[in-house]
């Protein structure tokens, strides 16, 4: 009933659009004047009934259920907008819309005077994205509740009479006026340069935590996360952190894959060990630990097992080693060139990761004994690898070169992509 409703409403609406479209033809100077704050006003209702399915998904969880990071990067790739688009459309509606807690209470909008006058249509989206970026500010989140309440009617009021450069300006010194005290100094000693790794406890993965006093080592720390943590593509919609974590992963893993002047740990090289029970490998390897990381899921265990210099280790039951194999690369390096001349980097479409950032995947992946030849091999940077291994995009190679099938949710009609500018 309910899909029947949105196609009756998408029909009528349709239907008006083509009447106003055809009015254009010979409508006067004034008709046309009125028209145009007509398809404001529907412009700015379609945005507020966009911007409350976005709220309404993302309290749901829907697209993290179905192998997205964030509702960003999904709206990002559901839209076809740039990622800067996507995730900003998605933080303001979480502001201006009322959420459900996991217990099922019914929260009101975190901005409620701008909500209101949104649904009026007395505002449009970009004011509604001005005002939170303004009370997003490290300065706004000083105020009190109180203060803050106060400004967000403030803004929204005056909204209603500004153009968006004039709203953001207007808040800024609101907000300035407000905080002019700024933030309280910090007296006390910084403390001496630290890293801790903490393991996380009966669960996989773990914390780093890391403060430096010298700012020579923080600066050459941030400098090399800086430059691999910038977006791959315009869809990257990857939080800032989450680039610089895996930022930093990355750049671990470069220099376990080519630091040849690494000193050696327990006699050997440094390198990842993974860890299989004898039970999960006659399961076909449905399980695995890493020697730091812990527990890892069987899709983490297939990224790992595309392209990696694999030692097994096969225990009993009472947590005994009874097989340690010889280092051997799941992809020879004479085949590892021939996928690099194909695919010149990540093929993933729109991606520019240079090769020696890549890994190699296995189309039809080992655990359906996938071959390891060129025609089921594919070149992926880390992001890509992982997205391909825990969402439903798919990756074949047709006419000797990989190609990409969004899910149908993304594209209905399902049409393959290629990463077009390694070609041009």
């Amino acid at each position: 009933m309910a899909g029947d409703t949105l196609q009756d409403a998408h029909q009528h609406l349709a239907a008006a659009l083509d009447d106003l479209a055809a009015a254009t033809t010979h409508a006067s100077e004034n008709d046309l004047i009125s028209l145009l704050t007509l398809c404001e006003g529907v412009h700015r209702r379609v945005e507020a009934i966009s911007s409350a399915a976005v709220a309404i998904l993302d309290d749901r969880g829907t697209f993290l259920s179905r192998g997205y990071p964030s509702t960003a990067a999904a709206v990002s790739d559901l839209l076809s907008w740039d990622h800067r688009q996507a995730r900003s459309f998605t933080a303001a509606a979480a502001d201006v819309h009322g959420r459900t807690t996991l217990s099922g209470e019914q929260l009101p909008a975190r901005m409620p005077a701008t909500a209101a006058a949104l649904d009026k249509g007395t505002i449009g989206w970009r004011h509604v994205e001005v005002i939170h970026r303004v009370l997003g500010t490290r300065a706004a989140e000083r105020l009190t509740t109180e203060e803050w309440a106060g400004t967000e009617v403030q803004l929204a009021d005056y909204a209603q009479q500004a153009k968006p450069g004039q709203l953001l300006s207007f808040g800024t010194l609101l907000i300035d006026r407000l905080d002019q005290d700024g933030p309280e100094p910090d007296d006390s000693p910084p403390p001496v340069n630290e890293l801790r790794l903490t393991r996380h406890r009966g669960g996989a993965g773990g914390s780093l935590k890391g403060r430096f006093e010298d700012p020579a080592l923080y600066d050459a720390i941030a400098a090399v996360i800086d430059a691999k943590a910038r977006p791959l593509t315009a869809d990257d919609d990857r939080t800032a952190a989450q680039r610089q974590a895996e930022a930093l992963a990355d750049v671990c893993g470069y220099v376990l894959d080519h630091g040849d002047d690494l000193p050696e740990t327990g006699g050997r090289r440094p390198h990842l060990t993974v860890i299989i029970r004898l039970e999960d490998l006659e399961d076909r390897a449905r399980g695995a630990m890493l020697e730091f990381g812990g527990t890892i899921t069987p899709a983490t265990l297939r990224t790992l097992a595309c392209d990696a210099g694999v030692v097994p280790i096969v225990m009993n039951g009472d947590s005994q080693p009874l097989d340690v194999g010889r280092e051997k690369r799941t992809i020879p390096d004479g085949l590892r060139k021939a996928i690099t001349v194909r695919d010149r980097g990540c093929a993933h479409p729109g991606c520019d990761r240079p090769p020696s950032w890549c890994d190699v995947h296995h189309v039809d992946h080992w655990g359906r004994e996938g071959p390891t030849e060129l025609n089921n091999l594919v070149m992926l940077c880390k992001a890509h690898h992982r997205q391909i291994h825990h969402s439903d995009w798919t990756v074949r190679i047709r006419d000797g070169l990989p190609e990409f099938v969004p899910p149908r949710w993304i594209d209905p009609a399902q049409r393959p992509r290629r990463n077009l500018a390694v070609r041009s």
